[in-house]
Order: C-alpha cells, then sequence, then structure tokens
C-alpha cells in the first residue's frame, strides 16, 4: 500500500525516525498511524538487542535540582559518538530521566529502566532508550544515575 509523504511526516514527527523506517511501518501497517507506531516501538527493542554488544565511548551527565533546591539526581546517558552526544535531543533526553531520577528515587540503573516514565506513564524509561537508540542509530545506556537529598 502507497502511504501519502503527510503521513510520513507526521509519523517521523511524532517519532523522530528516520523517513524510510516510518514509510515501512505506516506501509505494513496499511496506514493505521497506531499500528505503526506499534510495529515501531517493537523494532527498537530488536534494534537495542543487534546494538548491545557496541562500545560506548561518549555521553553526556545531566543533572535536574527541583524547585528549592532540596531534591536533585545526576544520571550519565552513554552512548557511542560525540556526534549523538552532542544532539539536542539526547541531551534532553538525559534531563528528562534525570527529572524522572529525582521524583521517582530509583535505587539503581536497572529499577530506573522498569519504571513508568513520569512525563508519560505508558511508556518505561527502558522504552525512552530503546526509541533513542532506533532514532540515533547507536547503543544508548544508562550507565549511572544518583540521587541527592536534603532530607532521608
Amino acid at each position: 500500500m502507497a502511504v501519502s509523504a503527510e503521513a510520513v511526516k507526521a509519523l517521523r514527527d511524532k517519532t523522530g525516525i528516520s523517513v524510510m523506517e516510518c514509510k515501512k511501518a505506516l506501509e505494513e501497517a496499511s496506514g493505521d498511524m497506531d499500528k505503526a507506531l506499534e510495529l515501531l516501538m517493537k523494532r527498537s527493542g530488536e534494534i537495542m538487542l543487534k546494538k548491545a554488544d557496541r562500545e560506548l565511548g561518549a555521553g553526556v551527565v545531566a543533572s535536574y535540582i527541583h524547585a528549592g533546591g532540596q531534591v536533585g539526581a545526576l544520571v550519565l546517558l552513554a552512548c557511542e559518538t560525540d556526534f549523538v552526544s552532542k544532539n539536542e535531543e539526547f541531551i534532553a533526553l538525559a534531563r528528562d530521566i534525570a527529572m524522572h531520577t529525582a521524583a521517582m528515587r530509583p535505587e539503581s540503573p536497572e529499577v530506573l529502566l522498569e519504571q513508568s516514565f513520569i512525563k508519560d506513564p505508558s511508556k518505561t524509561v527502558n522504552d525512552l532508550v530503546s526509541g533513542a537508540v532506533q532514532k540515533f542509530g547507536e547503543r544508548v545506556e544508562i550507565s549511572n544515575v544518583t540521587f541527592f537529598s536534603v532530607r532521608a
């Protein structure tokens, strides 16, 4: 089935994933946007597994300090190249994960990955990381998280 350029653009705007991947997903889903989104989410996990053995050589440390300065978090979001680590969307993802960490206080990166994302409870933090792997074409991993609080 042929899909319109507008539908491909809408899916790309929604996901940030390449035009070709969006077009392929829409064609498989017979133009159904929701089914195409599901296909892309499924593929992101598969892509993440394929890239699991790649070496992480770059990344960004993001911080979030909650209003009033009583709670904060640091997150190291690692990737393969400086090119990705300097991408504005990658940096914003790291900051969102730091904000989530400040709010939810996960005990470890593994626990963090399983939590529902505070800004969109329909997704886990792991879904965000998987989406980043698909979007940037590199292995992405939360290497370290640290939570700080004035009160215990």
